[in-house]
């Protein structure tokens, strides 16, 4: 979570629900449209979420520069969806636990797994088959760093309910933006010569960033 955020489930005199407090508005508040300012409170959480978290930008990137149309964007961002929706619900609601010092190690080894493939040769590793799998298994480790981003650890209620979808779909919203903003111009770079280095120079990167983020979040868990 950011620091300057904080998530406060109420049940006063009847009423139930979820705010979220910030140094600007720090006070709760009952009474009135509750639904719709927790909706809206928590679908912008989410969004921020994902444009703020370098690690699940990095993945997306790292997809998204393995994509050669927009058959496989739109099939290895459904395979990520499904998997980190449902592992971000079970793990929010307490049903699933899984330890922050093996998840986020993880999160970060899946951003070099899937950028070091894209310099691979696709004609040699399944002809690209391997990335929904890889999308799929790799997005239900995302929805566990996505929960812990709210730390919620109760059982379920139509409040919180509404929250964790609210927050969910602020992510897949902003997802669907950074999808449609970012893989244009990396399909038209696909159809100049300069994608033999260009499109290396990008990946790199990224690759050694998520190898750096793995061993570090690993150090720091021992």
């Amino acid at each position: 979570m950011h620091s300057t955020r904080t998530i406060v489930h109420y049940d006063v005199d009847g009423r139930r629900g979820s705010q979220v407090l910030t140094s600007a508005e720090p006070t709760l508040t009952t009474g009135g449209a509750q639904e719709s300012r927790q909706i809206t409170e928590f679908f912008l959480l989410g969004a921020e979420h994902l444009l703020f978290g370098p690690d699940h930008l990095l993945f997306l990137l790292a997809l998204l520069l393995g994509a050669r149309g927009l058959r496989d964007v739109v099939g290895t961002a459904t395979a990520f969806t499904v998997a980190h929706s449902v592992t971000f619900l079970l793990a929010a609601t307490g049903t699933v636990r899984v330890p922050a010092a093996v998840v986020e190690p993880v999160i970060a080894a899946s951003i070099a797994v899937v950028a070091l493939a894209v310099l691979l040769p696709r004609d040699r590793y399944g002809g690209g088959r391997w990335r929904l799998p890889a999308a799929f298994g790799f997005g239900l480790v995302h929805g566990l760093g996505f929960a812990g981003a709210l730390g919620i650890d109760e059982g379920g209620s139509w409040e919180l309910l509404l929250s964790l979808l609210s927050f969910n779909l602020g992510i897949e919203v902003m997802q669907l933006v950074l999808v449609a903003v970012a893989f244009p111009p990396l399909r038209l770079l696909r159809r100049t010569p300069a994608q033999r280095w260009a499109l290396p120079a990008l990946t790199v990167p990224v690759v050694l960033v998520g190898l750096y983020w793995c061993w570090d979040r690993t150090a720091v868990a021992l």
